[in-house]
């Protein structure tokens, strides 16, 4: 028995464990006062009770199919017969089997039991429940029963759950004295008897046993113990004997523990009512697989298992299916074997043959809901005769690179997606449906591919917001209600076996239209963290659109799941993306969503987060993982035993559980709940442990809204729960505050609010049970208030880069000291738009972006903003302007590599150009070689390290006789393409021939019907004479090779021919031969074959001439690439930097013009269109076609020197005119507006100069109706001529605007103006400027200025004399924002002039104001002060707009009550109180305009520290001895006035540190006191001066002297005695009384 440091007496119970698993006894120890703690069923009430409670263990929650399947599934078992209780399975056998092993076991037993019963008796801790499980045993066995047939059934109904099997928990030597299928039974504190549920007779008298054992244990009302005696062994009967004893219990005990079960029946129904208003729906979970089915493929005849894990609550059922079709075992009993044990499922199929290649799927299902696992089995069959014993022996020797084909035959899947999505764009609140089509090849019937779906590489599952859907050959990915979450880059991935195939497009989510105007978006990815009983913390990432001003912060709402009432967490927008929600129900269940608040209002909320329960991980992970444990392992929990041993020593402690004597009961703890098992066996559970302190106390977030601190509990607490209260103090005090008083804390982790910002704070935490509080843990380290996570800064080198004709790659460099990113926001604009829209409304990771959805042609650029939860960053620098058109990419490989030529040690290659140029001009060729030696090639080697531009190469230094191959890649300025096929193997040997080598590179091009044309390049060896010509030869593609056939009779000089006479859809292969002086030589590689044909669509080149008599060459192409680009060229050789063409390209068009045309231009022009199969066309110019299009050019044309022109005349006068060759008088000019010929009249004044040829026409006034097209028409004679002039748009517009503007300034010039307007300027003095230029000013005229439309009074008058007209404004600010104006009128008209000096322009004047302050501050100064050190600088003034910021070597000065800063006057300034050896050295501050800082430096270190820190000191010290000197304060006034005979009382006060001495003077001598003069001073502080009856002798000068070591003061004041009137004549006549009389 144990005493508890803080209680009375207290029972301590000895617990027979007794786990199934280990077949092992536990002894331990419990406190009865933690038995509360149990269910009505014995189980912990912490996980067991609260789930046992809720309606899932009910079937009426249970949907109809679901019901269906159950009831079908304990059919199933019922008539499987077979009845499982841990590893042992009792299998219904015939009575007379057990008849013939029921003597052996009842002997075995008894043996058993007599060993247990005398090892119970040694140690007084004997098991009543031990001892009447053994006598119903022992009847059950003396009736013929097995061990097996006493088990007892425990289900009362059906639970969801699947029955697990238990196992006996005994120790090795008990298990040497039982019989090998002996079983401890285990009786459950929930059972229900049913009567009727078996009809045979074992199992009729296995309920009667069952019974009657309960019977003895729970018979507990009449206060009796019974157990009945075994006839086994005599040991058992005299120990039964004892236990039949009546232990008689008086009427005041009996009354006692009726109280005291009715009180525990009080508690528990009290903690019953708490549990059920716990939330189930965070324990209901769906099923989820933990280990998947692994697809297979094996061999004809073969064994295969597929195997998975489920995990759910309540348990899941699983089913297994073959090609949707469920698995009939009892249809196919040799076929399949379906087993479910210790939470592993299995899947055997025997002697497989083809019919089983299939896809199988595990179905896993519970109230939850449903969810599939697909494995797929492909079974292989061998060509050829097949040895059947293979198959049996455990491996097989078969090739595993087969994969089976309906045919058998070794192949691969092949996987395609056709009708694919593509990038697509959605909004907030919208439907979306992303699908494709999978092609799979070969096809295998019943079997189908795993469809996977991703979002940004992490799997997509369905849910309430995206549903998937696989209609057996097209995959779709379903979104019913678009969020901003769902932005990203989706993959569909096709799995057949171990091949897979993926498809990937991105998905762009637009934010839905705001309710309010100008309102910003709303937040996304909310997300709940570190949820427990206290607190729940709320992230969010921050949408890309605050609606055009700041975001000021965000509202956090709540809903307890189940209502459908949302209320607001948070009073004051936290600008911080995370915040911890307080004030949570314990156990209840929330959603939470979040809003964004800027100046115009509050946005749209944000999708709501999951639900998460308000309890701590560790509960909430035994309420899921406690029912997970057992569902897996099939384990049950460890039961304990308790038996009360003595009775308690003081009577009213025995409060919360009554036994007697010898009494046992059985509570199920979890595994965890037993604390300090001992090697011996032995488990110790602490009660009445005051607990210690916790350890590990951190902060691990720190904002300027908050603090949060986790710890870790105590070892040393006991077996109850613990609380926790938390404490805090400032830095540099040890006045410790609770801070939770009212409210303890339950979870290892507290959230505090109401902290100071900026104050630094220690932290600590204590822990309490019912036996106190214990001792407090370390502190922790001093934490200032504030966000310790700094807005990230912008992102730098923003580069963009084309990639398709609707989207451009954008990069970045991640900002410098970046921390927590969260993600990146793009936004995009056309240049010169000044509108920005975001590219993506989901931050992404990374610093590359792809941004769709752009306008093909235009220019963008691009910005980028950085984002973690303390906010955006500002924005980057704008990038350079990108077109936004398709990428260029790396050329295709080269084709056809050929020796031309070959020598000793060289080689000559040739090869033709790739067939795609990737949209780029290709720049050059890389060539690599390798040796072959008997056939085994060698490693590869670079020919050339520079790029060659041709389509040949000489390769030198080679070896003689060696055999080499090739391979050649293609370079453009997107980079080095794939190389080439290796070539044939060359023999690297001289060529002795004379004949010139093989032409090369031949292509042909202007495919049609009948013709094309055939283009080629000379030969690299031109043999020993130069070439002379060419032979072409054709065939058809299908004919012999003796069927060649020449096309020229005599030798062609030029490298290409015309090939006409071709029969249309024949086929044709093209070779050329070289031909010099020594014959003809071998012929080139071979060009086709090509079909002759005209396709579709093709287009030829047109000649035009038009009106004004220019000739020039015209093609369109409809099927161009997105890089495709026209080439010209004369005779096939490209007219690029001609002198005499210009060729312009507009789209699918292109133009070339001819500016002089003459016989240099003879020849034959061609039009070829890259990345295209071929397309081209050619014009032939020879000297008649030359001579027809003069002629036609000569008709058309007319001399025309100058164009039709504009221009706007001084008075806003529009002139228009145009210059032609001298006119005769025969001349005739039309003018032509819109169309319809205008004459002179108001409108228009025309007129025409003949002998210069100049035509002109004039408009006194643009109106909108002028807006037009303007021509005019020349005709002299058959020569026509005209000259048109476009004004639409904006062209008119601007074109009016200027000549109104200058009707204007005409008018304007006439009287007073300026001629130069409004500007300023910022002085040197720092003051600002206004000023402007004013002419035509006369004496008269005079000069007024506003602002705001309010006259500003000048003191002096302006003085015109160089025309400068100023206003100057001193000390400029906030207050002098506003919109100036200046006047000038006399009597000819008046002229004014505006300055507007509000937004930008105003920050862009205070930017300078603030630069000129700054470059007018002194040095830094160093200053003592008797509080610490000062750092100052003097300015001109200063204003609010100059960032002041302070810097000690380097790192940020954050103000603390020690460290502050400031500015008084015009003295910006750095106090450092109490300095200390750790302040020492440099010191900036930095002065920032708002675009730059200016820096000022100061060394506080050295000498200069020394010095200060000893005037300080001196200061210090002066300003104590000034404090504490000795001093009047007051009371004593400076002339005292008193009739004689009056009273005088004076009081004042005096101080100082030490108490003062205290000395009266008068008339400067120490006057003492006494009867007539009361001098006292009392309590240190207040000196009275009293004289009772004033005389004249009173009067002079007093003074009240204080002193002590510190100084000392007088303090003077002048008494005056008067003596009234009356009295004065009196005393003044008794003397001449006196007189008289003596007369």
């Amino acid at each position: 028995m144990r005493r508890g440091p803080s209680s009375g007496p207290t029972w301590v119970f000895h617990c027979l464990i007794q786990h199934p698993q280990s077949h092992r006894n536990i002894s331990t120890t419990i406190n009865p006062l933690q038995t509360a703690c149990l269910d009505p069923w014995g189980h912990m009430m912490s996980l067991p009770f609260y789930q046992k409670l809720h309606q899932h263990y009910d079937r009426s929650y249970r949907n109809r199919d679901l019901s269906t399947t159950m009831s079908q599934y304990q059919q199933e078992k019922k008539s499987s017969a077979i009845y499982t209780h841990g590893s042992t399975a009792y299998s219904s056998r015939s009575s007379a089997a057990h008849r013939q092993e029921s003597a052996a076991v009842s002997q075995a037993s008894a043996a058993s039991y007599q060993h247990q019963a005398s090892r119970a008796s040694e140690f007084a801790l004997s098991s009543a429940v031990s001892h009447k499980a053994a006598s119903a045993y022992d009847y059950g066995y003396s009736h013929g029963l097995t061990d097996s047939s006493l088990m007892l059934d425990y289900s009362s109904k059906l639970s969801p759950q699947t029955k697990r099997a238990k196992k006996s928990l005994l120790s090795g030597e008990e298990k040497e004295n039982l019989p090998s299928d002996y079983m401890v039974p285990i009786f459950s504190g929930r059972q229900v008897h049913v009567s009727g549920i078996t009809d045979t007779e074992e199992q009729r008298i296995k309920e009667a046993a069952a019974y009657i054992a309960q019977r003895n244990l729970l018979a507990s009302e009449e206060g009796v113990t019974a157990s009945k005696q075994s006839s086994v062994s005599k040991q058992s009967v005299s120990t039964l004997h004892q236990e039949e004893a009546f232990e008689k219990k008086s009427r005041k005990v009996a009354i006692r523990e009726k109280a005291e079960q009715l009180s525990l029946k009080k508690t528990l129904e009290e903690t019953e009512a708490f549990h059920k208003k716990l939330n189930e729906d965070n324990l209901l979970h769906a099923p989820e697989f933990i280990i998947k089915p692994r697809s297979h493929t094996v061999w004809e005849k073969e064994n295969v298992k597929l195997h998975c894990s489920v995990a759910g609550w309540p348990a899941p059922r699983l089913t297994w299916y073959k090609n949707q079709v469920p698995i009939n075992v009892q249809a196919h009993p040799e076929k399949y074997v379906i087993e479910s044990r210790y939470g592993v499922h299995t899947l055997e199929i025997n002697a497989c043959d083809f019919e089983d290649t299939a896809q199988y799927r595990a179905s896993a299902m519970n109230a939850k809901g449903e969810v599939s696992a697909y494995a797929s089995v492909v079974v292989k069959r061998y060509k050829g005769e097949l040895d059947d014993t293979r198959f049996h022996s455990g491996a097989s020797t078969y090739p595993l690179s087969f994969a089976v084909t309906p045919y058998g035959y070794a192949s691969r899947f092949e996987i395609h997606f056709d009708d694919k999505f593509e990038v697509s764009f959605g909004r907030e609140g919208e439907t979306m449906s992303l699908g494709c089509r999978v092609v799979i090849t070969p096809e295998i019937k019943h079997f189908q591919p795993e469809i996977q779906w991703y979002r940004n590489g992490a799997p997509v599952s369905p849910s309430k917001w995206v549903q998937t859907h696989w209609s057996g050959d097209r995959a779709t990915l379903t979104f019913s209600h678009l969020n901003k979450e769902d932005e990203g880059l989706y993959t569909i991935r096709a799995r057949m076996g171990e091949y897979y195939e993926q498809y990937s497009a991105y998905v762009f989510v637009r934010d839905a239209d705001a309710e309010i105007e100008g309102a910003p978006a709303s937040p996304l990815d909310v997300v709940c963290l570190d949820a427990n009983k206290d607190y729940i913390i709320i992230t969010w990432k921050q949408p890309a659109v605050d609606g055009g001003s700041p975001i000021l912060g965000y509202f956090i709402d709540k809903c307890e799941v189940g209502t459908d009432t949302w209320s607001q967490c948070n009073d004051i927008p936290v600008k911080f993306a995370r915040f911890p929600v307080t004030g949570l129900i314990e156990g209840r269940s929330y959603i939470f969503r979040v809003r964004a608040v800027n100046k115009v209002g509050i946005g749209l909320p944000s999708r709501v987060s999951e639900p998460v329960a308000a309890l701590d991980p560790a509960e909430k992970a035994r309420l899921k993982n406690c029912e997970l444990f057992d569902a897996q392992s099939y384990a049950p929990r460890p039961q304990i035993l308790c038996t009360r041993l003595a009775a308690p020593q003081h009577p009213g402690l025995d409060r919360s559980l009554s036994l007697r004597k010898n009494q046992q009961v059985k509570a199920t703890f979890s595994p965890d709940s037993i604390a300090n098992v001992r090697p011996c066996g032995l488990a110790i559970v602490e009660e009445g442990v005051v607990p210690g302190p916790p350890t590990d106390l951190s902060v691990i977030e720190a904002t300027q809204s908050y603090v949060v601190l986790s710890w870790k509990p105590p070892r040393q607490r006991g077996h109850e729960g613990i609380l926790y209260f938390i404490e805090k103090c400032e830095a540099g005090t040890e006045n410790w505050q609770r801070v939770n008083t009212e409210l303890p804390v339950k979870s290892p982790r507290f959230a505090l609010f109401d902290l100071a910002e900026g104050k630094s704070y220690r932290f600590r935490v204590r822990c309490s049970n019912s036996a106190g509080v214990g001792e407090p843990s370390e502190a922790t380290e001093v934490t200032v208030v504030g966000d310790k996570l700094d807005i990230p800064k912008p992102p730098s080198n923003i580069i963009p880069s084309r990639n398709t004709d609707t989207s451009v790659v954008v990069t970045w460099e991640e900002p410098k000291d970046a921390k927590e990113l969260v993600g990146y926001y793009i936004e995009s604009s056309i240049v010169g738009s000044g509108k920005w829209e975001p590219c993506n409304n989901n931050p992404v990771k990374g610093t590359r972006f792809t941004c769709h959805g752009l306008k093909t042609g235009q220019s963008y650029i691009f910005r980028v903003r950085a984002v973690n939860a303390a906010g955006l960053s500002e924005y980057s620098q704008d990038s350079e302007a990108i077109e936004v058109k398709a990428a260029i990419a790396p050329p295709s490989p080269p084709c056809d590599i050929t020796c031309l030529e070959s020598f000793r040690d060289s080689m000559v290659l040739g090869w033709k150009q790739p067939d795609k140029t990737g949209g780029a001009e290709i720049t050059g060729y890389y060539v690599n070689y390798r040796e072959v030696i008997d056939g085994v090639p060698g490693r590869w080697r670079e020919a050339n390290i520079k790029a060659v531009s041709d389509e040949a190469y000489k390769i030198s230094n080679l070896k003689e006789n060696m055999v080499y191959q090739f391979q050649v890649a293609a370079m453009n300025i997107a980079g080095l393409g794939a190389p080439s096929a290796v070539s044939a193997s060359f023999k690297c040997e001289e060529w002795t021939i004379a004949v010139p080598g093989p032409p090369h590179s031949l292509k042909y091009s202007e495919v049609r019907k009948t013709s094309l044309v055939l283009q080629w390049k000379p030969p690299i060896h031109s043999g020993r004479t130069p070439v002379t010509g060419y032979f072409v030869d054709i065939k058809e593609a299908s004919a012999r090779e003796d069927r060649w056939r020449g096309l020229n009779e005599a030798a062609l000089k030029h490298t290409y021919l015309k090939v006409q006479g071709l029969k249309e859809g024949e086929s044709y292969v093209f070779r050329v031969r070289a031909v010099n002086q020594a014959g003809v030589g071998k012929p080139s590689d071979l060009a086709g074959p090509v079909v002759a044909e005209t396709r579709p669509g093709t287009k030829e080149v047109v000649v035009s001439v038009d009106d004004d008599g220019i000739i020039s060459l015209n093609f369109e192409c409809d099927q161009m690439a997105p890089s495709s680009e026209f080439i010209w060229s004369k005779d096939y050789v490209p007219t690029e930097d001609s002198p005499r063409l210009e060729v312009e390209s507009k789209g699918n068009k292109t133009k070339m013009t001819f500016k002089d045309l003459g016989t240099e231009d003879l020849g034959i022009y061609s039009c070829d269109v890259t990345d295209t199969d071929g397309i081209a066309s050619s014009y032939l110019i020879d000297e008649e076609e030359l001579k027809r299009l003069l002629a036609l050019s000569q008709e058309h044309k007319f001399p025309i020197k100058s164009e039709l022109a504009v221009e706007i005349l001084e008075k806003g006068q529009v002139r228009f005119w145009m210059q032609a060759e001298k006119l005769s008088p025969n001349a005739k000019v039309n003018f032509i507006f819109n169309e319809k010929e205008i004459f002179e009249g108001p409108k228009y004044k025309m007129h025409i100069d003949r002998n210069t040829g100049i035509i002109e026409m004039f408009m006194e006034k643009l109106q909108d109706e002028d807006e037009g097209t303007y021509t005019f028409q020349v005709q002299d004679g058959r020569a026509t001529g005209h000259s048109t002039l476009v004004l639409i748009g904006d062209v008119y517009k601007k074109l009016q605007k200027e000549a109104e503007f200058q009707r204007q300034e005409w008018i304007r010039k006439q009287g007073p103006h300026f001629a130069e307007y409004l500007s300023w300027e910022v002085t040197g003095e720092c003051n600002v400027l206004l000023k402007c230029k004013v002419a035509n000013i006369k004496k008269e005229t005079s000069i007024i200025w506003y602002k705001d439309d309010r006259e500003i009074s000048v003191d002096e008058k302006h003085d015109f004399k160089d025309g400068i007209c100023t206003l100057l404004i001193t000390e400029f600010s906030k207050k002098d924002a506003g919109i100036y104006e200046v006047v000038l009128k006399d009597d000819r008209g008046k002229d004014k002039s505006r300055l507007k000096l509000v937004d930008e322009a105003f920050k862009e004047l205070m930017t300078e104001v603030c630069r000129t302050i700054a470059l007018s501050a002194t040095d830094l100064k160093i200053q003592s002060t008797a509080e610490g050190i000062r750092l100052y600088s003097f300015v001109t003034y200063y204003v609010d707009d100059l960032k002041v910021n302070w810097s000690h070597n380097g790192t940020p000065i954050k103000h603390s009550d020690r460290i502050k800063s400031g500015v008084t006057g015009e003295q910006i300034w750095l106090q450092i109180n109490e300095p200390t050896p750790n302040d020492k050295g440099k010191y900036v501050m930095e002065l920032f305009d708002g675009k730059t800082g200016h820096q000022k430096m100061v060394d506080l270190s050295g000498q200069a520290y020394d010095e200060a820190f000893a005037e300080f000191q001196r200061l210090k010290q002066a300003a104590i001895a000034e404090k504490n000197r000795a001093r009047v304060v007051g009371g004593l006034p400076d002339v005292v006035t008193i009739q004689e005979g009056k009273a005088l009382n004076l009081t004042c006060i005096v101080w100082g540190d030490p108490t003062p001495e205290v000395s009266w003077l008068k008339n400067e001598k120490l006057l003492a006191s006494d009867e007539h003069c009361n001098l006292r001073f009392e309590a240190g502080k207040t000196a009275y001066f009293t004289i009772s009856g004033v005389r004249t002798s009173d009067s002079g000068k007093y003074g009240l002297v204080v002193k002590n070591k510190y100084g000392s003061e007088i303090s003077d004041f002048t008494v005056s005695v008067f003596i009234p009137e009356e009295e004065a004549r009196s005393v003044a006549e008794e003397p001449q009384k006196g007189n008289k009389k003596a007369k």
